[in-house]
């Protein structure tokens, strides 16, 4: 039997017109992940883990044992810092030098400021 002839016995046969076939609307998960990325703030999520493996070497070793970069909120990156006179250090003397680092490495967009807290 044709395909047309099939088709046409089944509609007479169900009373309704066949429908047509469905589209194919299939995704790579590469595309589904990129959609839902920045939906569910994996996007942020990603950049603060490149920050946080790249901090040691963005600081020195010493600021690098005594502060951790915890939170990206809003291009503003928050930064736990161990002891109140390294706090004093990095907001004075280090800031900006620390904060034109990270724009070089990962983009002015990315990171506006710098904030530190101890803790």
């Amino acid at each position: 039997m044709r395909q047309s002839d099939r088709k046409r016995v089944i509609e007479e046969w169900r009373g309704l017109p066949e429908a047509d076939e469905k589209v194919d609307r299939a995704m790579s998960i590469r595309e589904v992940v990129n959609q839902l990325a920045p939906k569910l703030g994996l996007d942020t999520r990603l950049r603060e883990e490149e920050i946080i493996s790249a901090w040691a070497e963005i600081v020195g070793d010493f600021f690098a044992k005594h502060s951790r970069p915890v939170k990206l909120y809003q291009a503003v990156l928050v930064v736990h810092v161990l002891q109140p006179t390294v706090l004093f250090e990095l907001e004075t003397r280090w800031k900006s030098l620390v904060l034109q680092k990270l724009r070089a490495r990962f983009g002015c967009k990315i990171i506006r400021d710098l904030r530190f807290r101890l803790g």
